[in-house]
């Protein structure tokens, strides 16, 4: 056998130049096909299925998102769907800072916006299911003293209706509180006095407001003496392994890897390092992280049966035109058919492909979509760090998971190319 190894090494070695150069054109030609079966198998190992049955692959995925990005000018862009209530697909495009030309990946720390809403939701249910909190008990009976007492609801001290608000009502945005107080909920202009009113009997109508989440959550860090981020670190995030997501700015996310949002004037918008939670509204995360988040909900872990139903049960109808400016009076029946409402932290509408609970995420340049459908265990999160990022959400809705179901409208996700 020695013998034979070494008169084929001989025979190579007196081959012509020619007949070497032959055999490493052949070597290569091998080793390219290889490489494409390889790929392909690796492609076929990722195909999505849509809410229709049908399949999506990554590299359409791939050629989707990145067509609508460079139609729509959306510098960058985080992606994740779950199939059967796992995650199936997860993937970052673009910029996390295009100025300085660095991208985004699936650690990259994004600004999470109203998302905050939906985890500080699942949180006060926690609470509830662990009898700290009653739904349904007016808040003011939980505090050491009246509301207007307190600094921030001062301008109450006029208006004894805060009597009336629950938890409930926060949760499910029918406090009659404005969004937030800088700005009028009727008209959208700019309050420079920064008032605080009550602009409806609580419990009446859905209008969606940040001063009812801070509401409760003056509430839950009286009953608990904890702050929000600690109670979210405590019963969420550590659990999960969310090690790059707070409500406030942890030393330890560190500064290399921390994306801006980018604005149409050319502009870069960089989130300031919070130390004070915002229940509503100052969460900061990576899509790796919120998508453990979104399997949680998902997979109806650490809640019961009841609690997790109550959470996407059905609380107020909306027939409103528009979801924003807050307060409106005008009305339509255009999303009847799809039974818009509001639970308890979540959106929820029903469709021919069932049941399904939503939350968005708007925040200047940063533009966050997720919906979940129950019955058949799809979910889509999408985290834009770009101003235009939301003109491209009805279309990956449509292309990625076949979902034709959302109220676009009323959400104010006109595309990019929408012609009136």
């Amino acid at each position: 056998m020695k013998r034979k190894i070494l008169a084929g090494l001989l025979c190579v070695r007196r081959c012509a130049p020619a007949k070497v150069k032959q055999i490493q054109i052949i070597k290569i030609k091998v080793l390219a096909a290889l490489l494409i079966i390889c790929s392909s198998t690796f492609g076929q190992d990722k195909l999505v299925t849509r809410l229709d049955g049908s399949k999506i692959s990554s590299a359409e995925i791939d050629t989707t998102v990145k067509r609508l990005m460079n139609a729509a000018n959306v510098q960058g862009l985080n992606l994740a769907i779950l199939n059967n209530k796992k995650t199936v697909f997860i993937k970052s495009y673009g910029f996390r800072n295009k100025p300085m030309n660095t991208l985004l990946d699936t650690s990259t720390i994004v600004y999470g916006a109203s998302f905050s809403k939906a985890v500080f939701g699942y949180l006060v249910m926690k609470l509830v299911e662990e009898k700290i909190l009653d739904l349904d008990k007016p808040l003011y009976q939980y505090l050491e003293k009246p509301v207007p007492e307190y600094e921030y609801f001062s301008d109450l001290k006029n208006d004894d209706r805060w009597k009336i608000i629950t938890a409930r009502m926060c949760l499910s945005h029918t406090t009659g509180l404005p969004n937030v107080r800088w700005f009028n909920p009727i008209t959208s202009e700019q309050d420079t006095l920064g008032v605080i009113k009550i602009y409806f009997t609580p419990g009446t109508k859905y209008a969606y407001s940040g001063e009812g989440f801070k509401f409760l959550q003056l509430a839950i860090e009286e009953i608990t003496q904890k702050n929000i981020d600690e109670l979210a670190q405590e019963k969420i995030f550590r659990p999960l392994g969310m090690t790059r997501t707070g409500f406030i700015w942890h030393d330890s996310f560190g500064d290399d890897n921390v994306a801006v949002g980018h604005m149409n004037d050319g502009s870069t918008d960089q989130k300031r390092k919070r130390t004070e939670t915002v229940a509503g509204g100052s969460l900061v995360t990576t899509i790796a992280d919120y998508t453990k988040f979104i399997e949680q909900v998902m997979q109806q872990k650490g809640l019961s049966k009841n609690i997790y139903r109550e959470m996407i049960s059905p609380q107020i109808t909306i027939h409103s035109i528009t979801q924003f400016p807050p307060i409106t009076y005008e009305t339509t029946t255009e999303n009847n058919a799809i039974h818009l409402a509001y639970g308890l932290g979540w959106g929820l509408l029903e469709c021919q492909y069932g049941k399904a609970f939503f939350k968005e995420g708007n925040g200047g340049s940063w533009r966050n979509y997720n919906i979940n459908f129950i019955d058949k265990g799809i979910s889509i999160i999408i985290m834009a760090n770009s101003e235009n990022g939301e003109k491209i959400f009805k279309e990956l809705l449509e292309t990625l998971i076949a979902d034709s179901c959302i109220p676009w409208k009323w959400q104010g996700y006109y595309p990019y190319d929408y012609k009136k």
